[in-house]
């Protein structure tokens, strides 16, 4: 399972490509006058909805993120990533699904060359849109942390690793496990002056939700690396990091958001380097260890 969800293989009982479109407005006239807002704006927009957070959504049908909710149950999905995972297969072609500008006939290492492309280009555009202020709120809270507890699941569970993994060596107290279980027990540890950091592309996985509310009532801080500025997760922490990529609207796997969710934890963590006491002499010792573990 992704963080994003599994995928519906037969989505509202056909495997017709315009079945998704054509069920919506086939089953229009019985939804509340609610749910009908929301499927005017997805029979109107297929396109844009594909770009939209759940959040984003619900504020464009002048709904709430309930009403989405039960508009997707309605339809028989299991909720809005299935929503839009279907509504992409109608509207993108598998090719555009795969990366940006690749083409069926393209020989292996041309299709090297555009996924690097896209890769570095939405990298660049990363820097260009990420909100200064917020980072540097989130390396303010870092540097003064008792201990950091990271939060995610699916295919943001690998960052959350590799960013704890990373603090531990400059002497942070840091956490990660993959048990979404053991993240919420360790979330209800925290108190004032803990961190609680979620990664999560969507910002509307049920799991890490669940963490970052318990964090908060605890009286930690919070904050979230995550691609859409309007989603669940942003509308409960303290901080918030958007950095995403085109793909946010269809690519289940999200595989260049990671990367760009990847380099901006890496500028966390060498902000960290600079500006944390102690953290330079833990590096030292940390790279001795590690030293000693090569040939």
């Amino acid at each position: 399972m992704t963080e994003n969800e599994t995928i519906a293989t037969n989505p509202v009982g056909s495997s017709s490509k315009r079945a998704l479109l054509e069920d919506i407005r086939m089953r229009s006239a019985g939804l509340s006058p609610a749910e009908q807002r929301v499927s005017r704006q997805v029979l109107s927009h297929p396109e844009d909805v594909l770009e939209l957070s759940v959040t984003e959504l619900a504020a464009r049908s002048d709904t709430s993120v309930g009403t989405v909710m039960r508009f997707c149950t309605r339809l028989g999905l299991r909720g809005y990533q299935d929503l839009k995972l279907n509504l992409a297969r109608t509207v993108i072609s598998v090719t555009d699904s795969l990366a940006a500008e690749v083409h069926a006939d393209d020989t292996d290492d041309v299709v090297l060359a555009k996924v690097l492309a896209s890769s570095a280009t939405a990298i660049s555009h990363a820097s260009d849109l990420i909100d200064s202020t917020a980072l540097t709120a989130i390396v303010d809270s870092l540097v003064t942390a008792r201990r950091v507890a990271f939060a995610a699941v699916g295919t943001s569970a690998p960052l959350a690793a590799d960013i704890s993994y990373r603090l531990t060596t400059i002497g942070v107290d840091a956490t990660f496990t993959p048990d979404p279980h053991v993240q919420h027990v360790t979330a209800r540890m925290l108190g004032p002056g803990d961190v609680c950091f979620a990664i999560s592309h969507t910002g509307s996985t049920q799991e890490t939700l669940a963490v970052m509310r318990t964090a908060a009532q605890t009286g930690a801080t919070t904050a979230a690396l995550t691609s859409f500025t309007s989603s669940p997760l942003t509308d409960i922490v303290d901080h918030r990091l958007v950095a995403g990529s085109r793909e946010t609207s269809y690519r289940i796997e999200s595989m260049t958001s990671r990367l760009v969710h990847l380099a901006v934890l890496d500028a966390i963590h060498v902000a960290l380097v600079l500006r944390r006491d102690g953290c330079r002499e833990a590096l030292a010792a940390s790279g001795d260890i590690i030293t000693e573990h090569r040939i």
